[in-house]
């Protein structure tokens, strides 16, 4: 018996996607990871939007990881995707966070930059260096 296209796995993509006009997102709408991607497993790719991407562009090359241009962690639309460098990915992604965790602005002077793209607030990291050595003066007295 012949499979139908909801049987194979570009089928089943497509089944469980919906096409936002507006934005241009074909958004996920199955099950997502802790961090709001898609999951979908088939050999090889652990998540839809790469699987999305192999079916319609091709494989990814190695090395590289899937940017999603418009920011939306569940989009697949393999438009929206670009394969870069994990570097990258993480410098795209931090210039749209402008304040840490707690609250500190990243600017010029309170951000370190960290060689795969990263960056720290350097305000916490002192916080943190203070903590440190004010807890060792404690326990060596």
């Amino acid at each position: 018996m012949a499979r139908g296209i909801a049987e194979h796995p570009l089928g089943r993509l497509l089944d469980k996607t919906t096409f936002n006009t507006a934005t241009g997102c074909w958004e996920w709408t199955a099950s997502r990871t802790s961090g709001g991607y898609g999951a979908f497993r088939i050999p090889g790719v652990s998540s839809a939007h790469r699987a999305m991407y192999l079916f319609l562009v091709g494989p990814v090359p190695d090395g590289l990881h899937l940017d999603h241009l418009c920011r939306v962690r569940h989009c697949v639309n393999p438009d929206h995707l670009e394969p870069v460098t994990q570097a990258e990915n993480n410098r795209r992604a931090a210039a749209f966070v402008t304040h840490c965790p707690q609250g500190h602005a990243y600017s010029e002077a309170n951000t370190h930059l960290r060689k795969r793209g990263s960056r720290d607030c350097r305000v916490c990291n002192r916080d943190r260096a203070n903590l440190r050595y004010r807890s060792r003066k404690v326990t060596s007295a």
